[in-house]
């Protein structure tokens, strides 16, 4: 007696092809795959050079001499260099009075020239009519329409593209726009996203005199980038990455975090960015509940079980008053090889680079992307991925750890796994050989106007 007959085998094998494919399937759209990226370079009339800040700095009537030599000597201790690049309308003296038109432009310029790049050198497999996800994060500009509808008019993108336009999210938005894709692939399969990182400065310059409130012109520059992903297994060969994980952290609970980091009129009604001194620690305490999230995921058992095993030792031994540790106290190089902190600030690049115990050719690529570009808010990150790409650093199996923080507070990391030897020509191409020496170069404003940092002049009022 037969135990099934063929059109019973026939159903089962029929069902085990069906499940299997469909285990397979939903595996692969698991994946999140980095097929290319564009960061933007301005042209050389928008380079903002310390004597164009100086310049600029000079226009502001409202500042005595105290705050004009705060600016100056923030600007000569910033870590940033020479070449980064304006808004256009800061440059030509209307930083006071900017248009929406201004906005508009800088935007256009940054997202079309860095999405003209990207789909010309992907044109071989992409089109904009492929795209089946679009995101696009600018903290301090939302304008209707959206900017993600700008980008679909632009390209003429399907009508059923899935947009999502984010905004005051600040510095760690890219982060958090391709945690977004990657939930948006669970549930598509064999899809292409495209996530658009960037900010407007023009608009909103600083005129004022509170200092916290100053440090925004010192820092922020124009720049940004676009990246191209997809879960499609077929594509992963030509992939540059592959996404690991991502973890995020929100403190925003705490009013000190909450408020560092805020878009505000100062008492004289100028509009700016206030950033205060709670900042730093609200950035610590953000990164370590991410970190307790994420390093679990990508760091060895063995190094886990170390890090538990010593910091048992040391609670019993070390009395209250002592620190119970020195630093995270995990060895991070157990798991990851790169470090791709958001250029920020030097002090933000600095500290972070102390805590977690790395080296300074672990920080180099966060701090020339700051010397040559300067903050460029969420697009920061790929400046510093590029310098490791431009340097050759990056081999198969390598993984990179990008730790970025925003407004809110907010810690959004995420680690990438390199799916090959990587050399391209990028954003530094034409600078690369100057790295890291040109860094190490004294800043020539500080040499011209060397009476910033003469006390003595501190009693004089303007």
């Amino acid at each position: 007696m037969e135990l099934f007959s063929l059109p019973s085998l026939f159903l089962l094998s029929t069902l085990f092809v069906f499940y299997i494919s469909k285990f397979l399937n939903k595996r692969n759209q698991r994946n999140c795959y980095m097929l290319h990226y564009e960061c933007f370079k301005g042209k050389d009339e928008r380079k903002l050079d310390t004597e164009t800040c100086a310049k600029v700095v000079e226009r502001n009537k409202h500042l005595g001499l105290e705050e004009y030599r705060f600016l100056l000597r923030t600007m000569a201790s910033s870590g940033i260099g020479e070449e980064t690049y304006g808004p256009i309308n800061v440059l030509q003296g209307r930083e006071a009075s900017p248009t929406l038109l201004d906005a508009y432009s800088e935007m256009d310029e940054i997202m079309f020239e860095t999405l003209d790049k990207l789909f010309h050198k992907t044109k071989g497999f992409v089109s904009p009519s492929d795209i089946d996800i679009l995101v696009v994060n600018v903290s301090l500009f939302a304008p209707s329409p959206s900017l993600t509808s700008r980008v679909i008019n632009r390209y003429k993108m399907r009508e059923d593209i899935k947009s999502f336009n984010l905004s005051g999210l600040g510095c760690s938005a890219s982060v958090i726009s391709i945690d977004i894709v990657q939930r948006i692939f669970e549930t598509r399969e064999n899809a292409f996203a495209l996530v658009v990182s960037t900010e407007t400065m023009g608009p909103h310059w600083y005129c004022g005199k509170d200092r916290s409130m100053m440090l925004s012109n010192c820092l922020f520059r124009a720049g940004g980038s676009s990246v191209l992903l997809t879960n499609a297994a077929r594509f992963k060969n030509r992939a540059l990455m592959k996404l690991v994980t991502v973890a995020r952290a929100h403190v925003g609970a705490e009013d000190e975090a909450y408020s560092c980091c805020m878009q505000m009129e100062d008492k004289d009604g100028h509009p700016g960015f206030l950033l205060t001194k709670y900042l730093k620690k609200a950035a610590a305490r953000a990164l370590t509940k991410n970190l307790q999230v994420l390093l679990p995921r990508v760091l060895p058992v063995k190094e886990l079980i170390r890090y538990a095993i010593l910091r048992a030792i040391k609670r019993r031994t070390t009395t209250k008053r002592e620190s119970t540790s020195s630093g995270i106290g995990l060895d991070l190089k157990t798991g990851l090889q790169h470090f791709c902190i958001h250029p920020g600030g030097r002090a933000i690049i600095e500290g972070v680079g102390t805590s977690l115990g790395l080296t300074e050719f672990d920080i180099e690529p966060s701090r020339m992307a700051l010397h040559r570009f300067g903050n460029t808010s969420s697009g920061g990150l790929w400046y510093v991925l590029g310098y490791m790409e431009a340097k050759k650093r990056l081999k198969k199996g390598d993984k990179i750890l990008m730790m970025s923080m925003g407004a809110g507070f907010e810690s959004n990391n995420c680690v990438w796994e390199v799916l090959k030897n990587l050399d391209g020509k990028n954003v530094w191409e034409d600078s690369m050989d100057q790295y890291p020496e040109l860094s190490k170069i004294p800043n020539p404003f500080v040499e011209k106007y060397d009476w910033i940092n003469d006390d003595t002049m501190s009693f004089i009022r303007v």
